[in-house]
């Protein structure tokens, strides 16, 4: 096996468009593994750690691809990934355009018009270039991760005083005027506002909006560390206010794992006053806490959206969907009589952060203590993120499992081999697991998987989620028919799908 790798000095792209270009060559004959990054320290050391090369004489500012695998398929694959990350675009009449533009500052030169920023590089950098598009008067998504909390609040503090929102660090989810941005679904305009510091918690509950016939207004995210006692939800107040203030929009949702109590007091005591319909669901927090007048809080994410749409149309709320319809239970029980009785577990395998999360709380409310890589309060940590054992729930988004690879959204092949692997243990009962769709992500997610299942062992059965709609590149009603036509139970919601699993495993336990 070899490895190789190639540097472009002050060769500067973002990371989603390095991940799809890491995607493309990895799929290549005779290629094992591929990265494409920046050269910072800690992305040379996950290289490193995946035994792409150890020899990388890069900087911040310098781009390298580094593969491993056949000798030719290697030279292969650094021509392929040279031609996509140099190639200039072309305009429509086949003309090559000129890049100009090489700061925030020369971008808003040539397009005066502009109000936000997009920022997607490393993360020691991220700030600095933050700041410079709020002087210019630039809201801000950052996509960029690593962003130390401390100048988190500093660029948030100063976005308010410029009544500008700042979108992340590590945000990777928005919707502004119908335009989805990052890992984005294409979803219908309407009338409900959300502000969400989970990105696949914001697919969520912008998708069920969009299947349940109404649409969004404006979907804001915040990035996962807004609500953190030192951040004090800035964006997620400045997005209330924004949305409070839109009069296309008529229900806000707010959407976040269990914030600091002082910064649920804030936002709880915010969104009651907002003068419109306000929809709370901060995943894991206690059930008997109480909603203040205006709010009203929801179960789960999709609870969050149908309970939304609900308040919108003036219709009695909907009970919740972690709740096992009759109609599915028979179902189940027939498919849970063919199963041996040693199969015991449940197998969780997801590629969105939030939706891991979610189902660990679902199982541990049916009585499962499971083992995670991202554990929620009560779940213990994994002791080998490669193998399942017990019942283990584990977000392959995660660090863990992306350092030197593409997140499992955008390639799913090491995702698609863990449920591949959960199948063989005879333990194994159910393998739960979700399909993300939308721009960014990979654009045929089951068929990949189903080729991926073509020589699994038969016995557990297959419980998934497919979040998405008919208007994503990968045509949600498609995906989800090539799942069923392989016999993998589909179910409307992440909740659903966990309530489905966490049934099985119950029948099995007590057989």
């Amino acid at each position: 096996m070899n490895h190789k790798h190639r540097i472009f000095p002050n060769l500067y792209q973002d990371s989603v468009s390095l991940m799809q270009v890491s995607s493309r060559i990895a799929a290549l004959d005779g290629i094992a593994q591929a990265s494409v990054v920046m050269g910072t320290p800690a992305n040379i050391a996950q290289l490193r750690d995946a035994a792409l090369g150890d020899d990388f004489a890069a900087g911040p500012n310098d781009l390298i691809i580094a593969v491993r695998g056949d000798a030719a398929a290697c030279d292969v694959a650094l021509k392929l990934a040279q031609d996509a990350l140099t190639a200039k675009p072309a305009s429509d009449d086949g003309a090559v355009k000129t890049v100009a533009a090489a700061s925030i500052a020369m971008g808003v030169e040539q397009m005066a018009e502009a109000n936000l920023a997009l920022i997607s590089v490393p993360g020691d950098y991220a700030a600095a270039e933050a700041i410079k598009a709020l002087q210019l008067g630039l809201n801000v998504m950052m996509f960029s991760d690593n962003v130390p909390l401390a100048q988190e609040r500093q660029i948030k503090q100063l976005a308010r005083t410029k009544n500008r929102i700042v979108m992340g660090p590590d945000c990777g989810t928005a919707i502004i005027n119908g335009v989805p941005l990052g890992f984005a679904n294409v979803v219908k305009r309407g009338a409900i506002g959300i502000v969400a510091a989970s990105g696949t918690g914001l697919q969520e509950a912008t998708c069920r909006i969009d299947q349940l016939g109404e649409g969004v207004s404006q979907a804001l995210g915040t990035g996962g560390h807004d609500l953190h006692e030192d951040i004090g939800g800035i964006s997620m107040l400045h997005g209330l206010d924004a949305l409070k203030e839109d009069d296309a929009t008529q229900v806000i949702v707010l959407i976040s794992k269990p914030p600091a109590q002082p910064v649920a007091e804030a936002i709880l005591s915010a969104a009651s006053k907002a003068g419109k319909p306000v929809v709370v669901h901060f995943l894991g927090a206690p059930r008997d806490m109480s909603a203040p007048q205006g709010v009203t809080f929801a179960h789960t994410l999709a609870d969050a959206a149908q309970t939304a749409v609900a308040l919108l149309r003036q219709a009695a709320l909907p009970e919740t969907v972690a709740k096992l319809a009759a109609t599915d239970e028979a179902q189940l029980d027939a498919l849970i009589e063919a199963l041996p009785a040693h199969r015991k577990d449940i197998r969780g395998v997801f590629a969105g952060g939030t939706f891991c999360f979610e189902a660990q709380l679902i199982c541990q409310q049916a009585g499962f203590v499971a083992a995670s890589n991202t554990p929620v309060r009560g779940n213990t940590e994994v002791s080998d993120l490669w193998t399942g054992h017990g019942h283990t729930l584990v977000d392959m988004g995660d660090d863990a499992y992306t350092r030197g690879r593409p997140h499992p959204m955008i390639d799913p092949s090491l995702r698609n081999a863990r449920i591949v692997s959960d199948l063989a243990d005879a333990a194994t009962a159910v393998v739960l697991f979700d399909l993300v769709l939308g721009y960014g992500a990979a654009a045929a997610p089951a068929q990949a998987l189903l080729q991926a299942l073509a020589n699994a062992p038969a016995g557990p059965l297959l419980v998934a989620h497919v979040c998405g709609t008919d208007a994503d590149p990968q045509i949600r009603s498609q995906q989800i028919h090539a799942l069923r036509q392989a016999g993998v139970l589909v179910a409307g919601s992440n909740a659903e799908a966990a309530v489905w699993a966490s049934h099985i495993a119950r029948r099995q336990a007590s057989r």
